[in-house]
């Protein structure tokens, strides 16, 4: 349950780590702190890793330059009071010579897939509506059909999935609605095994996983100057929608024999058309349509 109040207070992993490390550095000089998180200047970069959802921090080494400490020590209290109040959340660890690793919990990306997916983070009123100044201006009409195409497979397959019964939406369908629809059945979404582990595994799902988190770390986390292509971020999240419909299925065989699979593989396809379509209207300017 703590794991799930937590999380559910933020829209990004990355926001959710910044507040973690902006309570802990209160510990620190203020002044100090108000210039790390104020301005955006903690150290806090994703892992390329894609089978883990791990963010590493240099806010140690940062620190040690104006307190009478080692890296280590201050790594070391970070990843303390980190542990004992957020363990739940993510696994702490050090790497010398001071790095900090943050590595979200199986449960806790389980939780973050599954609000996304339902429209239940209490912030989304806010995601992307930050001012960003807008650096890439020229938009490719290939590429934007190429995205606009991935949202509308989205919506086929949700729809299929709701007409085979693996899912079940809300009826009647809404024409148009960032959620396509509100999801009914199952609650919520079997996105984790018997073990805790999630069951998504395939290095095609944990490729889009990682995309799903950059991109709303991008819409929640970016700065006014940030220089951020929107068309770009849209055909990459395009791309790894296609790859992992092309190596990873939710009809047939996997239907029948893994019923929970097929439904946490609809939920993936949910949270992306969820991003899609915000990237498409809010971002570039078009239309998300529900076919082509």
């Amino acid at each position: 349950m703590h794991s799930w109040l937590i999380i559910s207070d933020y829209i990004s992993i990355k926001q959710l780590l910044y507040s973690k490390l902006f309570n802990v550095l209160s510990d620190f000089t203020l002044i100090q702190k108000i210039q790390c998180i104020e301005e955006k200047k903690i150290p806090l970069y994703k892992d390329r890793n894609n089978s883990r959802i791990l963010y590493i921090s240099g806010v140690a080494q940062q620190l040690s330059k104006s307190h009478n400490c080692t890296t280590m020590e201050i790594a070391d209290s970070i990843s303390s009071k980190l542990s004992a109040t957020s363990g739940d959340v993510f696994v702490v660890k050090i790497v010398p010579p001071g790095w900090i690793y943050l590595e979200l919990t199986q449960s806790c990306l389980a939780v973050w897939l599954q609000n996304l997916a339902v429209g239940r983070l209490g912030q989304e009123e806010k995601i992307g509506q930050g001012k960003i100044t807008p650096k890439f201006k020229n938009q490719n009409p290939a590429n934007i059909f190429a995205v606009q195409s991935a949202h509308a497979r989205c919506c086929s397959l949700v729809l299929q999935g709701h007409r085979e019964g693996l899912i079940k939406l809300k009826e009647p369908l809404p024409d148009t609605s960032p959620a396509f629809g509100q999801l009914v059945f199952p609650e919520p979404i079997p996105w984790l095994s018997l073990e805790s582990q999630l069951c998504l595994h395939h290095p095609t799902e944990r490729y889009l996983i990682a995309q799903l988190v950059q991109v709303v770390d991008d819409l929640v986390c970016s700065n006014v100057d940030d220089a951020i292509n929107w068309q770009k971020v849209s055909i990459k999240l395009s791309q790894a929608l296609e790859n992992f419909w092309c190596q990873c299925r939710i009809w047939g065989e996997v239907k029948i024999s893994s019923q929970e699979l097929a439904q946490a593989r609809l939920g993936l396809v949910m949270v992306t058309q969820r991003l899609l379509r915000f990237l498409l209207v809010e971002k570039l300017g078009v239309s998300a349509p529900l076919e082509l």
